[in-house]
């Protein structure tokens, strides 16, 4: 009994500010320290797993600050564009990747990411805000493993290139899309791909 005890207060309490010490220390979330740090597949996923159910509200707070979410696995997450009740299923595509992504763009262009999450609930030519967002990771790492962004990073990236440099360049494509696609008023979201491959183009 005592133990669970002890194991609701880490989680409950003690947990967040021993994550808020330890990116003061080393400037990164608790993910990116995860990444850097474990070697081992598995070891590695299952803290990542943990970190995520733990930290349910990290992405949700960015982009809807006044409502509250009520358990990890909720239709609530449709309301911010993941298919299911449960947003994990759908980043199998890219992974942690992507989720870093969101969690980037969401926290240095807090207001863009909820104006661009407005727009996307739109009722006729709106789109599913955090699975664009998976794609985007997908079309970003394609052109970064084709060579296709090595101009673009020897050119305007000052020194070595950093993780943040492909954050950044992830963002430059979310906010492009977005005017991409309601310039271009696709009919339905059912041709989200012709319209991906035109803006791809």
């Amino acid at each position: 009994m005592l133990l669970y005890f002890w194991q609701y207060l880490y989680s409950n309490y003690f947990r967040f500010w021993l994550k808020w010490f330890l990116r003061q220390i080393h400037g990164k979330c608790e993910l990116q320290r995860i990444c850097d740090r474990s070697t081992d597949g598995a070891f590695r996923t299952h803290r990542i797993e943990y970190s995520l159910e733990h930290s349910k509200n990290k992405f949700w707070d960015l982009l809807m600050p006044h409502e509250n979410l009520k358990s990890r696995i909720t239709k609530q997450w449709g309301d911010i564009g993941f298919q299911g009740d449960d947003p994990k299923t759908d980043f199998h595509g890219m992974g942690i990747l992507g989720l870093t992504n969101l969690l980037y763009f969401s926290r240095h262009y807090t207001e863009e990411s909820r104006a661009i999450l407005s727009h996307s609930n739109h009722p006729k030519i709106g789109y599913s805000y955090a699975i664009v967002g998976i794609n985007l990771t997908e079309m970003a790492y394609s052109l970064l493993k084709s060579g296709a962004l090595k101009s673009h990073f020897y050119n305007m990236v000052p020194g070595f290139p950093e993780m943040k440099c492909f954050h950044q360049f992830f963002c430059y494509l979310l906010y492009e899309f977005y005017k991409f696609w309601f310039n271009e008023e696709p009919e339905s979201i059912m041709h989200f791909n012709q319209y991906r491959e035109k803006f791809n183009d």
